[in-house]
C-alpha cells in the first residue's frame, strides 16, 4: 500500500472533548463510537498472511481477549506519544522501492510503509502493557481508492486510530477513510469485515 500525505485536520479539540466525557457503567459496543464488524472470519491480507508464516507466535488466538481498554489520561498521552514517535522516526518508503516486491509486512528499520508503521506501534503498545486484543491492524480505503493500513485501538471511549499520515489520534468516524477489515479481537491471525456505511466517496477497490 502506498504512503501519501494529507493535511492535518483540527481534531484535537474534538478528541479531547471525547476523552473528557464520563465513561458509561456498562460498555455498549453497538454505540456509534465503535465500528461494527461481521461475526465470521474474512480473507487475510496477503502481507499479513506472510508475516504470520514468518512469525507464527504473533498470530495466535488470544487466551483472554480484552474488549476495550479504559482510557485514562496517562494512556491517552501514551497513544499520542507512540503515534508521534514512530511517525517521526520512520521514513516512508514503498515496499516496491525498499524490497522490490508489491507487498511485504515487517517491522521497520528506519524505513517502511503504512503497515510497517502499524506493526511498530502495535508492538510498542503491547510492550507497554496494552492488551494485544485491543490493538488491531486495520485495512482502510483512501478517498482516491488506494489501500492503506492504520492501527485501530479499542478503548472505552470508542475505536481510536493511529495513522502515519496524521499526527492526531482520532475517533474512527472522524477519519477520511472507508474501513474495510481488521484483525479479530479473538485471534491475531484472523480477520473480520467491517461495516462502514458513512457516505465517503472512493474511486477504486482494493484487494
Amino acid at each position: 500500500m502506498r504512503t501519501t500525505t494529507w493535511a492535518k485536520r483540527a481534531t484535537a479539540a474534538i478528541a479531547l472533548a471525547f476523552l473528557a466525557a464520563a465513561p458509561v457503567a456498562a460498555l455498549d459496543f453497538q454505540n456509534v463510537a465503535f465500528i461494527q464488524t461481521a461475526t465470521s472470519a474474512t480473507s487475510i491480507p496477503v502481507g499479513h498472511a506472510e508475516f504470520c508464516r514468518a512469525r507464527p507466535a504473533e498470530c495466535t488466538p488470544h487466551q483472554n481477549p480484552v474488549g476495550a481498554v479504559t482510557l485514562t489520561e496517562p494512556l491517552w498521552q501514551q497513544l499520542l506519544a507512540v503515534n508521534a514517535t514512530f511517525n517521526q522516526q520512520i521514513v516512508p518508503v514503498t515496499d516496491a522501492d525498499l524490497y522490490q516486491v508489491e507487498e511485504f509486512w515487517t517491522y521497520p528499520n528506519g524505513y517502511g510503509d503504512c503497515e510497517d508503521y502499524v506493526l511498530a506501534k502495535r508492538r510498542a503498545l503491547i510492550e507497554a502493557g496494552w492488551p494485544a486484543s485491543t490493538l488491531l491492524i486495520t485495512v482502510v480505503k483512501q478517498a482516491n481508492g488506494e489501500g492503506h493500513a492504520v492501527l485501530l485501538v479499542r478503548t472505552d471511549r470508542g475505536d481510536l486510530v493511529l495513522d502515519n499520515q496524521v499526527g492526531s489520534v482520532d475517533l474512527w468516524s472522524n477519519t477520511p477513510y472507508k474501513f474495510v477489515k481488521r484483525q479479530s479481537q479473538a485471534d491475531a491471525g484472523a480477520w473480520v469485515d467491517m461495516f462502514d456505511d458513512r457516505n465517503i466517496v472512493t474511486t477504486a477497490a482494493i484487494d
